[in-house]
């Protein structure tokens, strides 16, 4: 039977962490499923979901617990993939605008308001083109509930980016079977 597990790998960036993490992955007989990692200020984080064989899950935590010796904070925990089953209704939301304090937390609440999760969430501040200026970009991918109203959940994120002055795009996403 396989285990399926969640980790998050944190430590200073170098070369080799990720062969690090998957070598031991592998020599547990895991199967390396998807993740994401990125360097972000010198650090290195990644989230990995991954399946490895029940009889040999308590071994891989504690080989995974030892690359606090090289550096490395890793979490592992159980995949509760169960718990978003059923139906579900996408939407990307892009954002675009000078950059400002506050601008994640109030889009973020009028998510939370309407019950919205947030799947997956990138963002990023670079010069902008013409004058230099600090520019916030933000792409995420949500999930909403079934009972989301996309035409009231557009006009209160319209109006937080009218009072932070930065343009939002929200848009449902087709739903695979």
């Amino acid at each position: 039977m396989q285990i399926p597990l969640v980790m998050t790998v944190i430590g200073q960036d170098r070369p080799g962490l990720v062969e690090t993490v998957a070598r031991m992955v592998s020599e547990h007989g895991g199967n390396w499923l998807e993740s994401r990692m990125c360097r972000l200020g010198g650090e290195f984080a990644g989230l990995l979901r991954i399946h490895v064989p029940a009889e040999r899950e308590a071994a891989l935590v504690q080989a995974l617990a030892q690359l606090h010796n090289q550096g490395l904070t890793v979490v592992v925990v159980p995949d509760r993939t169960g718990v978003r089953a059923g139906i579900r209704r996408l939407a990307a939301l892009e954002i675009v605008g000078q950059d400002r304090p506050g601008i994640v937390r109030q889009i973020t609440q009028a998510l939370a308001r309407q019950q919205v999760n947030v799947e997956e969430l990138r963002t990023e501040c670079s010069s902008a083109p013409m004058t230099g200026e600090p520019l916030f970009m933000a792409k995420a991918t949500l999930r909403l509930p079934e009972n989301c109203n996309l035409a009231n959940l557009r006009q209160e994120l319209d109006k937080i980016a009218g009072e932070l002055l930065v343009e939002a795009d929200l848009a449902e996403l087709p739903v695979s079977p």
